[in-house]
């Protein structure tokens, strides 16, 4: 299977480079299968209904959450209602919605998604992501019940993500970090046959901080004091993250590169 992953989707520039890419993106590469993480596509914080929708009708066949899952507080009853949104798994035990699911793929084939969040930096402590991860993962073998296992490790540490990576490896097809909006030049094949990258980027306006307008997070580095609310940049959207190609029989990853499309952040020339 193809299977694209598209990290942090930052505001309306973010939204918009959905919208315009992907359709076509999913023609031209003929791609089985699709994964948005959303959770900062509203106002950058959170993802509401409405923008779920648009993500969800401009071709994502998933969407996955993080911290900010329910922001958004029409969230807390629509996840409800809408399988394709996946919160994380370890996330409150009261939550609403679910962290993983088994989703059909062209040709009767099966892609299990799953999220989780980490612990390391974040600003609450959240159930141990590893103990959360394995019972799904022994419950929906790679290449058995699942033709492909996708894993979303949302979280700020670097050392965490690559932790989960070797946790996984031999049992997902690709895990992937999300939380930090930059992308890492990672992205390997481990010994098991699992894709792995450090952290998929954004879909949002590289011309900023993290996907906001830059004025203010540099007045408040320079001169530790606010003035008004972080906004999201409008500029150009580069979407960022990560193309795998899969074997249906065992699950392992057979390909993985790095996706930049778009905006300003193109691959350096030689």
């Amino acid at each position: 299977m193809r299977i694209l992953f598209l990290g942090d989707v930052m505001g309306r520039a973010g939204r918009r480079a959905i919208t315009e890419q992907l359709p076509r993106l999913r023609r031209d590469w003929q791609l089985d299968f699709v994964i948005v993480n959303g959770e900062n596509a509203t106002s950058g914080m959170g993802l509401n209904a409405e923008h779920a929708k648009a993500l969800l009708e401009a071709g994502a066949d998933c969407l996955t959450l993080g911290d900010h899952a329910f922001d958004q507080k029409d969230m807390l009853q629509f996840i409800e209602g809408e399988p394709r949104i996946l919160r994380p798994l370890n996330f409150a035990k009261v939550a609403p919605g679910r962290g993983h699911r088994l989703f059909e793929a062209p040709g009767g084939r099966k892609v299990l998604v799953a999220q989780v969040l980490g612990n390391v930096f974040m600003k609450r402590a959240f159930d141990d992501p590893f103990s959360a991860i394995e019972p799904v993962l022994k419950a929906h073998p790679r290449g058995g019940l699942a033709q492909a296992v996708i894993v979303d490790m949302h979280c700020e540490a670097t050392s965490e993500k690559m932790a989960m990576g070797h946790f996984c490896d031999g049992r997902a097809s690709l895990v992937v970090g999300t939380h930090t909006h930059v992308p890492t030049a990672d992205a390997r094949i481990m010994g098991g046959g699992t894709g792995y990258l450090t952290d998929a980027g954004m879909c949002g306006d590289y011309d900023s901080v993290i996907g906001m307008d830059r004025a203010e997070p540099m007045r408040r580095f320079v001169t530790g004091m606010g003035k008004s609310r972080f906004t999201p940049a409008l500029g150009p959207a580069t979407l960022s993250g990560v193309l795998v190609e899969t074997c249906d029989r065992t699950g392992a990853a057979l390909s993985l590169r790095m996706v930049r499309e778009g905006g300003l952040l193109e691959p350096a020339g030689p």
